[in-house]
């Protein structure tokens, strides 16, 4: 069964959100860990992580995707704002130790005027004062559309942050379709290609999760703008064929498209259906 949910509003709890997640046809979900613009986390309250862990493993939901705040920037040329990211980064690896086995998904900066070597560096030296190696969280760095100075544009950025990983085995991948579209790797009509070279680059073994999201603009666009599945320029098909595919099919599927939850609900139904589920 294809593990597919979507993004979902953390603000009742992890057992709420388990719930609405099973109402929807989803058997995983992503969270924000804390409001996405930044600020303090919600505090954790430690009867709703036992309910949520209990519903979870009962309903054969997960594994989860937690998702750091867009505003955690490890390379910003200003160094409180690396500060910033790095408590928050913190904070967050340590409140999910209470999720073991789970994924924390971020966005591994934007370099400024600094260049995407020295990007490189400080997203690495970052990550390695955060990483520990008895972890029970698996960090995912996300690839990115290449707006901007933004770091993640090619697999070979990524490749380059985590060659530097103290860590490695708590380290590892989540690849959004939109924004490697965004960013000129073809998943609509060249995909064994796309996942060939991310293997030479990267390793399939490190692809650990994916956003599923189709593109509101053109292939090599850098402009990282998301659509709703099937409406967009990569198409329902070619999404169709990233989730049934071999190398694919058994990692966490996650909608972030421009939806409500009916809308969610529809789009986990249409693909179960064309993956060959019953919805």
């Amino acid at each position: 069964m294809l593990r597919i949910g979507c993004h979902l509003s953390a603000s009742k709890g992890l057992l709420a959100m388990g719930r609405t997640a099973k109402k929807i046809g989803a058997n995983t979900f992503q969270f924000f860990t804390r409001n996405p613009r930044g600020g303090k986390a919600k505090k954790i309250d430690p009867e709703d992580v036992r309910a949520f862990l209990a519903f979870a493993e009962e309903n054969g939901v997960g594994p989860v995707v937690a998702h750091a705040p867009y505003t955690l920037n490890l390379c910003s040329a200003n160094e409180k704002t690396r500060a910033f990211a790095a408590g928050v980064l913190a904070d967050d690896l340590a409140r999910m130790e209470l999720l073991p086995g789970n994924f924390y998904n971020l966005h591994p900066g934007s370099s400024g005027g600094q260049g995407a070597e020295e990007g490189i560096r400080l997203i690495s030296a970052a990550l390695n004062a955060a990483v520990k190696p008895g972890q029970a969280t698996t960090v995912l760095l996300e690839t990115m559309a290449g707006k901007g100075t933004e770091v993640g544009r090619s697999f070979g950025e990524l490749r380059a942050i985590l060659d530097r990983a103290a860590c490695p085995e708590k380290m590892g991948v989540c690849l959004d379709t939109c924004h490697v579209f965004d960013a000129g790797y073809d998943v609509r009509d060249a995909l064994d290609a796309v996942l060939e070279e991310f293997d030479r680059v990267i390793g399939l073994g490190r692809l650990r999760a994916v956003h599923l999201n189709d593109s509101k603009n053109a292939l090599g666009s850098r402009k990282d703008r998301h659509e709703k599945i099937g409406a967009g320029h990569i198409g329902f098909e070619a999404l169709v064929r990233v989730v049934t595919h071999p190398a694919l099919r058994a990692l966490p599927f996650i909608l972030e498209t421009p939806n409500g939850l009916p809308g969610y609900a529809a789009e986990i139904a249409r693909l179960r259906r064309a993956a060959g589920e019953t919805a």
